[in-house]
């Protein structure tokens, strides 16, 4: 059954980096070939880091100039918010990114998944965990936390799942019905595409609802030559309520989100099989009939 078709796709060769928008792509297990394949290091509190500890990353974007190689991290280039440009590789990356952010970090590559020191989690910043999980989450005092017993049960030990940069899942899908959901009931928020970071923003759903990808979890999915597993839904974090580029910093987009979603926008998704997509695909929910036959 025809569910829609793929407007955007969206790759983030560093970690809560701003990134780029391809008119195809190959999925791998591992996703998107380059999709948070660097990451900087906190060198003061230790543990890898994204924008929910550093916000001035989401200021920074960063790009391909030749195809990414399927596993591992190829070479990317940094542009500062001044305009300026760095290779990942070059000598002087992690004294300019620790300039621009204003905080000591360091600029990795990819780890084997062996290395788990490399990806255990840092010091937090609050030492009561639920002052430090509401803050990650920018949930209030009376606002429910996210259910982290969803996912990976390594996430809290690490930072992310151990030889990856992702946040618990390789892919992040987002409707344009579900953004236009919610731009309706908080029109005074720039519930803009950006500010959510998803990797395949789907268009033309013919659901009729409002997120139409909540109805996907568990469900596996066909676009172009690959399908996919949906997962969980995605808790949104601090991140999303952050200024960048044209965009204010706005607390009431969470509060929104926990009034009208739980919180929650856009879902994960796992490759089952890998292919290539392109814009414009359609997207097809798999009857269960269908998923049997493909196993």
């Amino acid at each position: 059954m025809r569910v829609g078709s793929l407007r955007e796709i969206r790759r983030y060769p560093v970690k809560s980096m701003a990134g780029e928008l391809l008119d195809e792509a190959r999925l791998g297990t591992r996703g998107l070939p380059g999709d948070r394949a660097w990451a900087v290091r906190d060198e003061v509190r230790g543990g890898i880091r994204g924008a929910k500890k550093i916000p001035a990353l989401m200021n920074l974007s960063a790009r391909y100039l030749a195809p990414p190689k399927d596993e591992g991290s190829s070479p990317a280039e940094i542009t500062f918010p001044d305009g300026s440009t760095l290779g990942t590789g070059a000598a002087d990356v992690n004294a300019k990114l620790s300039s621009a952010l204003q905080h000591e970090v360091s600029l990795w590559p990819l780890l084997p998944a062996e290395a788990l020191d490399h990806y255990r989690r840092g010091r937090p910043t609050h030492e009561d965990m639920d002052t430090e999980l509401r803050a990650i989450f920018a949930r209030t005092a009376d606002e429910p936390l996210p259910d982290v017993g969803r996912f990976p049960p390594e996430l809290m030990e690490f930072e992310s799942p151990p030889g990856t940069y992702f946040d618990a899942f390789p892919l992040l899908l987002l409707t344009d019905a579900a953004l236009a959901t919610m731009a309706a009931k908080a029109p005074d928020s720039a519930f803009d595409v950006r500010r959510f970071r998803p990797n395949l923003v789907i268009s033309d759903t013919t659901s009729g609802t409002e997120m139409p990808e909540m109805a996907w979890r568990g469900m596996r999915l066909r676009l172009g030559e690959a399908t996919f597993r949906v997962t969980v839904e995605c808790p949104r974090c601090v991140m999303v309520t952050h200024p960048f580029a044209d965009l204010p910093k706005d607390p009431s987009i969470m509060r929104a989100l926990v009034r009208e979603a739980g919180g929650n926008l856009g879902v994960y998704a796992t490759v089952e099989s890998p292919g290539v997509v392109r814009v414009g695909d359609e997207v097809e929910l798999l009857s269960m009939q269908q998923a049997r036959i493909a196993d």
